[in-house]
């Protein structure tokens, strides 16, 4: 029951890696969901039916209770529990999956309404069939319902593991306390976007470049963050830890679980960015000569170096 991952970027132009779930685990949580609504399907059907017959009702008004009662449990069900639970039926919930929106963001009532309605035709009249095709074809394992609704499902429960190599934009270890104490509300997405630029094209610039460019990035981003980053932090390394407190602090968001640092410090939907202006693009971010090439068969180191450019010994100085 594994999981893929893939890249999201939120409307806030954080990028998520996303461990979007595969058919085996969707289909067992989908098997559990039908399980329930069977149940209950028979279980309120014998009670409409019983109090019908007792009071009286003629067959007509049986069949109207029956056919409201099975509306109820096959739209209502999962319509209402995905709405309430953030994106979880009771079989997602067994399974560590949740229904999130394209964006990465919650699923709102709407696409729980549609994921539903899509249901009756690809999981109810088909058999399933039409689902298992769908989700089959869909490269992030998408039915017909997450399609029209602009959902797709994610695991939420996956074993740790260490990653390989350190990405650029990874919260180096000696920051992470002051990371914790973030202020992130005023980081406007074009000034984070910019930064994210920067650490992903890094060793394509050359040595020059990355210390003009990671001074300037780091300053425009400094006027917009708090607290200030400990004495003799270098550019690198402070983009790379006010990234990833914003983007653990948006997955935790997104996977229901408690985040890193402060509780809503992070700007989210509906959080005007035009409280601080965005930082006007920086030009001239175009690929160098690049680094110095090594031995053969040698990557990039995993971490952005410790040293910047001559004459800003320490790092570099954030706006007062």
């Amino acid at each position: 029951m594994g999981a893929c991952v893939a890249e999201v970027i939120t409307g806030e132009a954080v990028v998520l890696d996303v461990p979007f779930a595969r058919f085996p685990s969707r289909a067992v949580a989908l098997a559990l969901d039908l399980a329930v609504q069977l149940i209950l399907l028979a279980a309120l059907s014998g009670v409409a039916i019983a109090a019908g017959l007792d009071g009286g009702l003629d067959a007509a008004a049986v069949a109207a209770i029956g056919l409201t009662v099975s509306v109820l449990i096959i739209v209502g069900y999962p319509a209402a529990f995905e709405t309430l639970s953030r994106g979880r039926t009771l079989g997602k919930l067994a399974m560590g999956l949740r229904v999130v929106s394209d964006d990465g963001g919650p699923e709102r009532f709407r696409q729980a309404l549609m994921r539903a309605l899509a249901g009756v035709l690809e999981i109810w009249l088909t058999l399933g069939f039409l689902a298992l095709v769908t989700s089959l074809l869909s490269s992030s394992g998408k039915r017909l319902g997450d399609i029209f609704a602009g959902t797709f499902v994610i695991t939420v429960r996956l074993p740790r593991q260490p990653p390989a190599t350190a990405p650029m934009s990874a919260l180096p270890p000696g920051l992470a306390g002051w990371a914790a104490t973030l202020e992130l509300s005023g980081l406007s997405d074009a000034t984070a976007e910019t930064a994210r630029r920067y650490l992903s094209r890094y060793y394509e610039l050359s040595p020059d470049a990355r210390a003009e460019f990671g001074v300037r990035i780091a300053a425009a981003v400094a006027s917009q963050v708090t607290p200030a980053p400990p004495p003799g932090t270098t550019p690198p390394d402070y983009l790379s830890a006010v990234l990833a407190q914003r983007r653990g602090r948006y997955q935790a968001r997104m996977t229901g679980q408690p985040g890193p640092g402060r509780r809503g410090g992070e700007a989210g939907p509906g959080t005007p960015a035009a409280a601080h202006p965005p930082a006007e693009p920086v030009p001239g971010l175009v690929p160098g000569p690049g680094p110095e090439p090594g031995p053969p068969g040698t990557a990039p180191p995993a971490g952005p170096p410790q040293a910047e450019a001559p004459g800003r010994p320490g790092g570099f100085q954030p706006p007062r």
